[in-house]
């Protein structure tokens, strides 16, 4: 049997859209035909989203996306002002992103241990396979077991899970996990200085989680830390009513993308008039035959009053293929040059009912 050693070897690389000018590729793709039309029509669009100083950028995550290598394409859209608020799952921020911040990587599953034959082993080594990465279990747990820590640091209340999410910010700050002293770049981080409220929905659904029910375990009948999912999407609907005008950049699906869709309604379920989102982009392989909310186009959303169809495009694609392509386009026609940064956190301390 290999050691772990062994078999995490070589680390995962995220790719830097600063380094690679894909405009006159994306532009090419214009005047072919499927799926390059479209990413190039997507990339036009979200070119068109950051021009328009009116519009709030939200970016949806789903999907195991910071392992395979996105990691720095998320940090530079923030420190760009290219996105003003985050929805995602937990386990891009917690699991991967935060889990990378703290000093761990993510690594290449050679193409026996990629086909899943070998699972067994890697059960036994306590290695994780995400796909064709893998990861450390036992880094994992301490990951785990550093939400506890900064759960347990906490006044015992609820939270929403962008505040809790700030204070991991403000935990790698405190102990110099930062690219200032020598630590790599994070998304949280990244949010955390430049006041980009991330929220996660379904938060115990990933490292937190395990953390959450140890910290809420040891304390047994005393105040605990809890998660206020309610108070996430009213804080996230406070974000549309302050800023009516908004654009969608959305990887995958599921709970991220049903969550930042549904501000709308909330906002009109509040008896305040709020647009549908202006713009929206979906970058997803799910098939509309399958029935789930990642299939459903983004002309659906708009039969519920969600998403306006003027400027909306799905793309059909693998996210570490079409990604670098829509993002790196925008960045390199400096479509972010003149936006303004909003700080949107700042309106939510505190949110006021």
């Amino acid at each position: 049997m290999p050691t772990k050693k062994e078999l995490l070897t070589t680390p995962i690389q995220h790719i830097d859209i600063k380094q690679h000018n894909v405009v006159p590729l994306v532009d090419a793709m214009q005047f072919m035909a499927y799926s390059s039309r479209d990413l190039a029509r997507a990339a036009s669009i979200y070119e068109r989203m950051l021009h328009d100083q009116d519009c709030g950028v939200i970016l949806c995550l789903a999907g195991s996306l910071i392992s395979a290598g996105l990691k720095q394409i998320f940090v530079d859209l923030i420190r760009n002002n290219m996105v003003d608020a985050v929805v995602s799952t937990g386990a891009n921020m917690v699991d991967q992103d935060f889990f990378e911040a703290l000093g761990y990587k993510h690594w290449i599953a050679d193409d026996l241990y990629r086909q899943g034959t070998e699972d067994a082993t890697l059960r036994e080594l306590m290695i994780d396979r995400i796909y064709d990465t893998l990861i450390d279990e036992e880094e994992l747990r301490a990951c785990d077991d550093t939400c506890r820590i900064i759960a347990d640091s906490l006044d015992p209340r609820p939270y929403s899970s962008r505040e809790f999410i700030r204070e991991m910010g403000a935990y790698l700050e405190k102990q110099g996990k930062t690219p200032e002293k020598g630590g790599v770049d994070s998304i949280i981080f990244s949010a955390y200085q430049m006041d980009v409220p991330i929220f996660v929905p379904a938060f115990s659904d990933c490292s937190a989680g395990f953390g959450l029910v140890a910290h809420q375990h040891n304390r047994g009948d005393k105040p605990k830390v809890s998660i206020d999912s309610v108070k996430d999407f009213y804080e996230l609907t406070q974000l549309k009513i302050a800023n009516p005008t908004t654009g969608l950049l959305m990887i995958g699906g599921g709970v991220p993308k049903n969550f930042a869709q549904d501000i709308v309604v909330a906002a009109e379920i509040l008896g305040l008039d709020a647009p549908m989102h202006k713009y929206a982009i979906q970058i997803t392989v799910a098939d509309v035959r399958d029935g789930a909310l990642s299939s459903s186009t983004l002309k659906e959303a708009s039969s519920w009053g969600k998403v306006d169809t003027t400027y909306e495009q799905m793309v059909y694609s693998e996210a570490t293929l079409a990604l670098p392509l829509v993002t790196g386009y925008a960045y390199h026609k400096k479509a972010h040059a003149e936006r303004k940064q909003r700080r949107w956190s700042r309106l939510l301390e505190p949110v006021t009912a």
